[in-house]
């Protein structure tokens, strides 16, 4: 598995482990953050799950899924990489939005994948609406490519697909 530092900043990048069980539950209670996932977890059986599909994406290393996290504190988000479809995906917990984690986290795993994982370009979808992540986006070198029309019931509203090429 592998760890990331974020350069010029305190956050890293680690694999989610059980003991973010806690954090990973209370995340998702957060109205804003759930309006904007296309999954949302209800729980802890719901959350043990995900964590389990996190590990088995490392093994067969098909999705790299970090917790972003600041010295011994519990994660402040997550960012992933979805090998097969070449996405990048994050979000923040509603504690710590406001102060750049989105944007450093989504540019290291970027950096990251781009470079380690021979990939030649990768996609950012984010809802229509969804301002901040247009903001991430762009920060971190993605184009808006094209609008994405909705796909009820999985996707209810139509997205902006960004790219950032290699």
């Amino acid at each position: 598995m592998v760890v990331l530092s974020v350069p010029e900043s305190p956050l890293r990048l680690r694999p989610w482990g059980l003991d973010d069980l806690p954090a990973l539950v209370e995340a998702h209670r957060d109205p804003q953050l759930r309006r904007w996932l296309a999954t949302s977890l209800a729980g802890e059986a719901e959350a043990r799950q995900w964590l389990d599909v996190q590990e088995a994406g490392w093994a067969d290393a098909t999705r790299f899924s970090f917790a972003v996290v600041e010295a011994d504190l519990p994660p402040l988000g997550h960012v992933v990489v979805k090998a097969g479809s070449a996405e990048v995906g994050y979000w923040t917990a509603a504690h710590a939005r406001g102060r750049g984690i989105a944007a450093q986290a989504v540019e290291t795993v970027s950096t990251w994948a781009l470079e380690t994982q021979k990939l030649a370009q990768l996609s950012l979808l984010h809802a229509v609406g969804n301002e901040a992540s247009c903001r991430v986006a762009e920060k971190c070198g993605f184009v808006l490519h094209e609008l994405v029309p909705a796909s009820p019931p999985a996707f209810p509203n139509d997205a902006h697909r960004h790219v950032r090429t290699a």
